[in-house]
């Protein structure tokens, strides 16, 4: 039985999609199903049903599914035994993104140090481009930036953070459940932008409306963005890394667009194809760690229990694996 098969299994029971789990094991969706087929027919039975869009486990699936879990578990531990043993860089040369930088970073590196403690940490904080060239160039290890696609690269997605809509908590939308786009046309955003398609959603939403809404402040920095948000100067639609302290201390609140489905901002963890350092995997495992025990998963909604808030800010699986690749 193929342990890649079971992974496919186990990754569509976390995800509910073929489609995101082809996303998070860099496969094509055909490949996946293909895959579950394999194991169906090991088995000698159905393992999902299709209910609408959703794909959900079936009697016979609920029944594998924790011997699948303990499988994988069982290998990740002797991998990790395995690894204990590898040799560390004295010296880490991690590159970020503002953002990244601003918001995940100090957690990570704490307890990065904690696992490594005779490692010495470099950051370099800049945009994708520029350190996509200092990771071809040799001065930078590792780094936390947008999808990137290069012959020489190997990305792997890392980081899933979700974009709402930000008001200050003594805003009139602060008490609605949602609003509609059509309510922010008389409103002034302050609009952070951080990439083009992401952004292309939102700018979508109010191309038919009479009377868009102003934007009165068109800026490049997240803090600069939520700062004027949190002075009355305007709303603005922003990452939910960025503003989970400011939600937490009742200064700011998220509010549904009816008209914007959920999106999110991606940061993919990338480094040189040649590179097989343990870091990498000591990084991924990290931030797991840090995601499951909360400290990076605050919901921007009241009401969601934990589980959903795993799902909607979370670390993306196969890093290790990919990087090794």
């Amino acid at each position: 039985m193929n342990i890649e098969n079971i992974e496919s299994f186990v990754y569509i029971n976390h995800y509910g999609s073929f489609n995101k789990t082809a996303e998070a094991l860099f496969l094509s969706q055909p490949s996946v199903t293909a895959r579950i087929q394999t194991l169906e027919r090991e088995l000698g039975c159905r393992l999902f049903d299709r209910i609408g869009k959703q794909v959900v486990l079936t009697e016979e699936g609920r029944k594998f599914l924790p011997y699948a879990q303990e499988m994988l578990k069982t290998l990740q531990k002797g991998r990790q035994h395995i690894r204990r043993s590898e040799k560390l860089p004295q010296e880490l040369r991690i590159g970020s993104t503002i953002s990244v930088s601003n918001y995940l970073i100090p957690e990570l590196l704490p307890r990065l140090h904690e696992r490594c403690p005779g490692i010495h940490v470099k950051l370099t904080t800049g945009g994708t481009d520029d350190l996509v060239k200092r990771l071809l160039a040799g001065e930078t290890d590792v780094a936390f930036i947008r999808k990137v696609m290069h012959p020489s690269l190997r990305t792997a997605a890392f980081y899933e953070d979700p974009i709402h809509l930000y008001v200050r908590s003594d805003h009139p939308f602060a008490d609605e459940e949602s609003v509609s786009a059509e309510e922010l046309q008389e409103r002034k955003l302050v609009f952070f932008e951080c990439g083009t398609l992401d952004w292309l959603r939102i700018h979508r939403a109010f191309e038919a409306l009479e009377s868009p809404p102003e934007i009165a402040f068109h800026v490049d920095n997240s803090e600069t963005a939520k700062k004027l948000i949190l002075r009355g100067a305007g709303i603005g639609f922003l990452p939910a890394v960025c503003a989970r302290e400011e939600v937490r201390e009742g200064r700011l609140t998220p509010v549904r667009v009816r008209e914007l489905s959920e999106f999110a901002l991606q940061t993919s963890l990338v480094a040189l194809r040649q590179d097989d350092s343990a870091i990498t995997r000591q990084l991924s495992s990290i931030f797991g760690d840090l995601v499951r025990e909360g400290e990076l998963a605050a919901s921007p909604f009241s009401g969601h229990g934990d589980e959903d808030v795993l799902r909607r800010s979370k670390p993306q699986s196969g890093i290790s694996r990919a990087l090794a690749r």
